[in-house]
């Protein structure tokens, strides 16, 4: 367990104090005591179900402080159109150059709004700067070029949760401040089978025998962050074939992106890093090529996603932070999530933590979501292993409606890809699901921790689900505990569950 406790951020305290305070009592807080005092965890006996009082309910507490924090930006009165900067919406025209010279315009003047009138505007990677709403109208299209060279030079990003130097992503900031994406206009990626998907190297997304692909690449930046070679010194881009993301703010405070439909991503679509304050409202996500993640915030602490629409390749929600040696060299977590009134249509999973989750993430809310398809394979999900470790605790859910699902409502998973190969403990605690209504699934629950990593604090209450194929695949939780669930109709009480 040592290198689970060198693998665990030294948190918050001020944050760790509050949930001591408001949202923890018996031996929880006993067990979260213990790791301040820099106590293993393996010395300390399981931990009984976490029991809150009404008025410790973080749902009462934690969530509204939380909330209170998160304020989007606000911008000075300011238009600047692109066309008047040389833009021309015809689609064919490059306008990377106007949308330069715009936003640094509206970024020397103060701030304000980076207007894109009625068109369809091509452009290389636009770079937003602090002040600056890139504000898309209703009947506009921004169209990003296919030709990966004008995604040069290579920036500073992170690529699946490790750090590097790559091809700029193609709407990108580091280091700003308010900084916004806003309006009911279309940010169109144009990957397909013949641009971007291919270089995943799968023949579904267009990939042929004898093309390049990242596969490659992929295995030396991992094998660069297992050596722990400077960043610097990590240079792909132009021959290594890991695609950009769409959008990605880089350790950036006050962030908004708001009402814009994207869809033909390269891979991740809205993928903030290191961010502060972080709003995602009203946006449609429409793509399904490869590891199309419809919103992975890496990190970011502070972060609401509302009213969203999610149509993905991948994960539609992925809360991560970090990949193994990367992620705990940063040792960054994801925290104060708050998910709101989204739906889920097509993904792998619905609301995900992980894989890239060596950082850590704690304090997530998801509440009043809807997840509905044959292609959704799970609806919550967690997937870690031992090669990525990380804490994750504070994972809160209610009133979640299920339509279907491939596989399982629920799913806590610790082999996902390397499984028990690797020296770093995962670490579940103080997972809570009310009110989830499932109408269709293999599994209601498919939770499986390790037999030395068990999952803690599973919390079930008033909760349904209907059309359940097979039995549920329960392995190795501490504190299972079931109230009002019922499984195809039949009230199933939690010492009858394998645990």
């Amino acid at each position: 367990m040592a290198a689970l406790n060198a693998g665990i951020k030294e948190a918050d305290m001020t944050t760790r104090r509050e949930f001591i305070k408001f949202s923890l009592a018996g031996s929880a807080g006993l067990l979260i005591a213990a790791e301040l005092s820099g106590q293993p965890l393996s010395h300390i006996a399981p931990p009984e179900l976490w029991q809150l009082s009404p008025a410790d309910d973080p749902w009462k507490v934690v969530m509204p402080r939380i909330l209170a924090r998160i304020k989007p930006p606000v911008f000075s009165k300011r238009d600047f159109l692109v066309t008047k900067y040389g833009a021309v919406g015809n689609g064919k025209s490059d306008c990377t150059e106007a949308f330069r010279k715009a936003i640094a315009a509206c970024n020397k003047a103060g701030g304000g709004r980076v207007v894109v009138p009625e068109g369809s505007f091509l452009t290389g990677p636009i770079h937003l700067k602090s002040n600056v709403n890139l504000h898309v109208t209703a009947a506009a299209t921004i169209k990003f070029s296919q030709n990966p060279a004008d995604y040069l030079p290579l920036v500073f990003s992170r690529w699946e949760g490790m750090e590097l130097m790559n091809y700029s992503p193609f709407i990108y900031a580091i280091d700003q401040k308010n900084i916004a994406i806003t309006g009911k206009g279309i940010l169109d990626g144009q990957g397909n089978n013949e641009a971007w998907w291919p270089w995943n190297g799968r023949p579904q997304y267009g990939w042929k025998t004898g093309a390049p692909n990242q596969r490659k690449a992929r295995t030396a930046l991992v094998e660069m962050i297992e050596r722990n070679v400077p960043v610097a010194e990590r240079v792909f881009g132009e021959g290594h074939y890991l695609r950009p993301q769409f959008i990605q703010p880089y350790r950036c405070q006050n962030v908004l992106i708001q009402g814009v439909t994207i869809k033909n991503s390269p891979m991740w679509e809205i993928h903030p890093v290191l961010c502060t304050n972080v709003t995602i409202d009203t946006v449609s996500i429409s793509t399904h090529g490869p590891n199309n993640d419809g919103c992975d915030p890496e990190s970011c602490k502070d972060v609401l996603i509302k009213d969203c629409y999610f149509d993905t390749g991948d994960d539609c929600i992925a809360i991560k932070s970090g990949r193994n040696a990367d992620g705990r060299r940063l040792n960054v977590p994801t925290e104060n999530i708050i998910v709101q009134g989204c739906r889920m249509k097509d993904g792998h999973g619905g609301i995900t933590v992980g894989s890239e989750i060596s950082g850590g993430v704690r304090n997530l809310f998801a509440e009043n979501c809807q997840l509905d398809s044959e292609n959704l394979d799970h609806a919550l999900r967690v997937k870690n292993n031992a090669m990525r470790g990380g804490l994750l605790e504070n994972l809160y859910f209610r009133n979640i409606e299920v339509g279907q699902v491939a596989h399982a409502a629920i799913t806590i998973d610790f082999n996902y890809e390397e499984g028990a190969k690797g020296g770093f403990t995962p670490v579940v605690r103080n997972f809570v699901v009310s009110d989830l209504r499932s109408g269709k699934s293999k599994y209601a629950l498919d939770v499986q921790g390790f037999k030395d990593a068990p999952i803690y604090n599973l919390r079930l209450s008033d909760c349904s689900f209907s059309n359940v194929a097979e039995p549920d695949i329960i392995k190795n939780v501490k504190g299972l505990a079931f109230q009002n669930v019922r499984i195809n109709g039949k009230l199933v009480e939690s010492d009858s569950a394998e645990a």
